[in-house]
């Protein structure tokens, strides 16, 4: 099938070399990328002009993340509309193959794989990562938790079902909800990994949680996350990092940016909710429960089985891209 690639950027010249260098590296050939850029002001829209794509503005006063998408969308041409963040990069060559696997079954609607930090990431958003992405598939999820930075959607789906332009974040999340009404099937697939970068301050982490608990009380507007709550998940998830912090040997050296991580995650989530108003159960104990205390073996990432891409050959995210 013909695949399109709809990535989202606002200067992103640090990170979106790397991944359309990764998407030029995938088994999967049959495709097209669309890069919707909302006024950038960096290297951001030269980088992109290495590569075989196209690209669709969207002045900032317009912007919308929903809206941003559906502009994507409408400029594609696939059977099946691929959503990748421009600050992610795929781990694997088969990556694409991975992500587009599950739609062998004609009821699935959207497909959502893994993430994963690298070494610029928090300790704490390794955590996060974790206890949003797990090791397992899951080919008919039941809740409604996805994630637009690496998933993939049926276009025809999308043209019955455009994404909410008004929200202020989470327009997956409404998404899904709404086409699960449809009887359409929602699978999240661990073997489509890409590594996610967030490379914030201490404020835009605040701002990030705040502008998606809004979202969220959008969403499901009989929900409430009150100061007792921010408390407790915080509390909790702070000694749950530091629990594992200290079994992975980092304690010392992480301690205080778990605080403050946490911190900053769950008081934009209170302040996100200042008008009163929770989450459903499942989803409450995906975005907000701690990973919990019981420890996996580490997978073997030291076997090179020839999927892997290697990313050494970018020097700088300005390079001519790696050809596969």
């Amino acid at each position: 099938m013909k695949v399109s690639i709809v990535i989202r950027c606002y200067n992103e010249e640090e990170h979106i070399g790397r991944l359309l260098s990764g998407i030029a590296q995938q088994e999967h050939v049959d495709r097209e990328i669309i890069v919707v850029d909302s006024g950038s002001t960096d290297a951001t829209l030269s980088i992109v002009s290495a590569f075989p794509a196209s690209i669709v503005h969207i002045t900032p006063d317009r912007f919308s993340f929903g809206r941003s998408l559906n502009m994507g969308c409408a400029a594609s041409t696939g059977e099946v509309i691929v959503l990748a963040s421009a600050h992610v990069y795929p781990l694997y060559r088969d990556w694409l193959t991975q992500l587009l696997a599950p739609f062998a079954d004609d009821r699935v609607a959207c497909i959502y794989g893994r993430q994963c930090g690298d070494e610029r990431t928090r300790y704490s958003e390794h955590q996060v990562f974790a206890r949003w992405f797990p090791e397992h598939s899951d080919p008919d999820q039941q809740h409604t938790f996805c994630n637009n930075a690496n998933a993939a959607i049926r276009r025809a789906v999308w043209e019955s079902t455009p994404y909410d332009e008004t929200l202020t974040g989470l327009e997956d999340i409404d998404w899904v909800r709404r086409v699960m009404k449809k009887g359409w099937k929602l699978t999240y697939c661990a073997g489509a990994i890409v590594a996610h970068i967030h490379d914030e301050t201490s404020a835009m982490i605040r701002n990030r949680y705040r502008r998606e608990a809004i979202a969220m009380k959008s969403i499901y507007p009989d929900q409430r996350f009150r100061w007792y709550d921010f408390l407790r998940f915080w509390i909790a998830n702070v000694f749950s990092d530091a629990y594992h912090a200290c079994h992975d040997g980092v304690l010392s050296s992480s301690l205080v940016d778990i605080i403050r991580f946490r911190l900053m995650q769950f008081w934009g989530t209170w302040r996100g909710y200042a008008r009163h108003g929770t989450v459903t159960q499942r989803l409450k104990e995906t975005f907000y429960y701690p990973k919990g205390l019981t420890r996996q073996p580490p997978e073997d990432a030291g076997v090179d089985d020839g999927r892997a891409i290697d990313y050494s050959r970018l020097t700088n995210p300005g390079d001519e891209h790696v050809e596969p």
